[in-house]
């Protein structure tokens, strides 16, 4: 399982346009092959810092969003609105469990 935490700064004037952009974009993301989970976060200490997480079964699956249309189209309406570089972890783990 690849796990990806996605930060980035944005302007504080912006913030709402780009969590609408990731709440739309949700859906579509979340309904490709092995997404697990995708979901935006604000950083509620930092009002000019936005942030995903993924969760998908392997590398291969997230590298196949990372290649889609619809990342490109993330992408191009986000950047603008960006005030410094996004920064990326990407990490491996083994789900043990899931309680519901």
């Amino acid at each position: 399982m690849l796990i990806a935490h996605l930060r980035f700064p944005i302007a504080p004037e912006h913030r709402q346009i780009a969590t609408d952009a990731l709440l739309e974009s949700a859906p579509a993301v979340r309904a490709m092959p092995g997404c697990m989970a995708f979901h935006p976060v604000h950083d509620p200490a930092d009002p000019a810092m936005l942030g995903i997480v993924h969760e998908w079964q392997s590398e291969a699956d997230f590298a196949a969003y990372t290649a889609s249309d619809l990342f490109k189209a993330f992408g191009e309406r986000i950047r603008p609105l960006m005030t410094g570089k996004p920064e990326s972890r990407r990490f491996h783990a083994k789900l043990i469990e899931v309680v519901a």
